[in-house]
């Protein structure tokens, strides 16, 4: 098998009918299979799957333990064991896909090209871009370091967005058409090498959403593979769309910031940074779960 298409979905059943179609469109002469593991939606997203894609793979959660979670259960049944071991069913590449995203009838094989000419790249990801045609910027990003997340908490990163030190939180300072290494790209599309999965291992459990592409990142990085934002193909990505309503999900925000940051930068950081990075994002995780409680309070009076 030459790929394993891994997709968590939950509540979104329109758009998980769309992106399945244009997977299903795909041109190229690749192998390629399809899991779709259902966070526990309360819509017909499942029983969708099941009566119009009857070729996909369909794993329904008893619990919604988040996107690692869920992209676990996937992997293993791909072929990968608990360590990120390959088994003999294991595909060459696992490609981590949102819902929300359509692919082009070429994305795929244009990927898989680029990561057999490239063999030195361990995870690859193609230029994102919203429906009304902007750049995600999630899609090239560096890892958010003490200074780089310093500077984009306190607004450097978008007074000078061309500026190489203060735009490399989503490297704002590169054209969007331009192929770059790159810390991270983002879990919405994510292929990765099986081999470098076999050496990171599978997401870090610990988040809920948001941060574990960036934690698997770093660990395949850690594993001295590069990753690339390949420009060259381009995927339509409505972002957020089972969670742009979610208090949980922009809390969740914030505490993966925190866990990132603890687990990778914490014990070498000076003080005076650490103090800085830790109450900038406590303070952002609190207002948010103050706004909400506030939005919750007015709802609930009326």
């Amino acid at each position: 098998m030459d790929l394993s298409i891994i997709i968590v979905n939950f509540n979104t059943c329109q758009l998980l009918r769309d992106c399945l179609t244009s997977i299903y469109a795909s041109q190229g002469d690749f192998s390629f299979n399809v899991v779709v593991i259902d966070n526990c939606s309360t819509d017909d997203s499942a029983a969708m799957v099941e009566a119009e894609f009857p070729q996909t793979h369909l794993i329904v959660s008893q619990v919604n333990g988040g996107f690692a979670y869920a992209n676990n259960l996937g992997l293993r049944w791909a072929g990968f064991a608990d360590d990120g071991s390959p088994q003999p069913n294991a595909p060459r590449y696992a490609l981590l896909l949102n819902p929300d995203t359509i692919l082009p009838p070429t994305a795929l094989i244009g990927m898989i090209n680029f990561m057999d000419g490239c063999s030195a790249a361990g995870a690859t990801g193609p230029k994102l871009v919203l429906p009304d045609g902007t750049l995600d910027l999630a899609c090239r990003r560096a890892f958010p370091t003490p200074i780089v997340s310093f500077y984009r908490m306190i607004g450097l990163s978008k007074l000078f967005p061309r500026s190489r030190v203060f735009g490399r939180y989503n490297m704002t300072f590169a054209s969007p058409d331009q192929l770059l290494e790159v810390d991270s790209v983002v879990g919405a599309f994510m292929m990765v090498r099986r081999e470098a999965i076999a050496q990171a291992g599978l997401l870090d459990e610990t988040y809920f959403m948001y941060g574990e592409d960036l934690d698997w990142a770093y660990q395949i990085k850690a594993n001295h593979w590069k990753i690339f934002y390949n420009p060259a193909v381009t995927v339509i990505h409505v972002k957020r769309a089972a969670s742009r309503h979610s208090s949980k999900a922009q809390i969740e925000f914030y505490r993966a910031m925190d866990i990132f940051y603890r687990k990778f930068y914490a014990a070498s950081t000076p003080f005076w940074l650490h103090f800085l990075v830790v109450s900038g994002i406590n303070f952002r995780w609190r207002t948010t779960q103050l706004k909400f409680y506030i939005l919750n309070l007015r709802q609930s009076m009326g």
